[in-house]
């Protein structure tokens, strides 16, 4: 419990969940949807030249260091040479930091303009089918960081079916080949269990149910406790007898 009101502590100090951070991520256009220009490179049925987002700062300067250490040291690994680079440029003095993000505000400028006329060249057919990408966009990002958020506050794996228990068990011990192959065998294996086979399973999926049902309902209990009620289940409020007078 300690650890969960830690989690949530560092959510809330920012003021949001998890969902609600997310809010504005996504894309942005001056015209018609906000008042700074972005195009997202994913709409590529439109932008036949997308520009190429610029370097930051640090992204520049590790690019131009990357080679030099790895000169220096062969037979180290990228992620040790990263390391090192990051160290080096915390060390760097902000005179020479500075060269590197004036470079960066240099090429964001261009980078913006370059974005403008992009937009301004799109046709209201195109506009709307941006607007409509943006949005879907944005909402699949935000299932994204609900689930990953659901996944710091530890909910409970919803249970698994007799067949997907199955599944789970069987396909590692599959024979080699490509996952579609062995997933192909397995279910015809699955096909040819007899009832009684298949209720070992059935049983172990009845069990899981349990397993979930006891897990969320203490998580739910703790969620209350911190302030989450957002996240508990739908229920169905029970509709009220209607009394008769005789």
């Amino acid at each position: 419990m300690p650890l969960l009101r830690g989690v949530w502590g560092v959510l809330s100090a920012l003021g949001k969940s998890g969902v609600d951070l997310c809010a504005d991520c996504g894309s942005r256009l001056r015209s018609p949807f906000s008042s700074f220009v972005y195009i997202p490179r994913w709409f590529s049925s439109t932008l036949r030249s997308y520009p190429k987002k610029p370097m930051t700062s640090y992204v520049r300067f590790s690019k131009e260091q990357l080679p030099i250490f790895k000169a220096q040291n062969p037979g180290a690994r990228n992620s040790e040479l990263i390391k090192k680079i990051a160290e080096l440029w915390r060390e760097l003095p902000d005179s020479e930091k500075k060269v590197y993000e004036d470079a960066y505000k240099a090429d964001w400028q261009a980078y913006k303009q370059e974005l403008i006329r992009i937009e301004e060249e799109l046709t209201p057919s195109q506009r709307v089918a941006l607007e409509k990408e943006m949005m879907q966009k944005r909402l699949k990002k935000k299932s994204i960081i609900k689930k990953r958020e659901l996944t710091l506050l530890g909910k409970p794996k919803r249970p698994r079916s007799a067949y997907n228990i199955f599944i789970s068990e069987r396909f590692q011990e599959a024979k080699d080949g490509t996952s579609q192959l062995k997933l192909k065998a397995v279910n015809e294996s699955w096909k040819n269990l007899s009832s009684s086979q298949k209720q070992v399973y059935i049983q172990l999926a009845e069990d899981d149910k349990v397993r979930y049902f006891n897990e969320i309902k203490s998580w739910e209990a703790q969620m209350v406790e911190v302030g989450r009620d957002d996240l508990l289940r739908r229920k169905v409020k029970p509709q009220a007898k209607s009394t008769e007078k005789h």
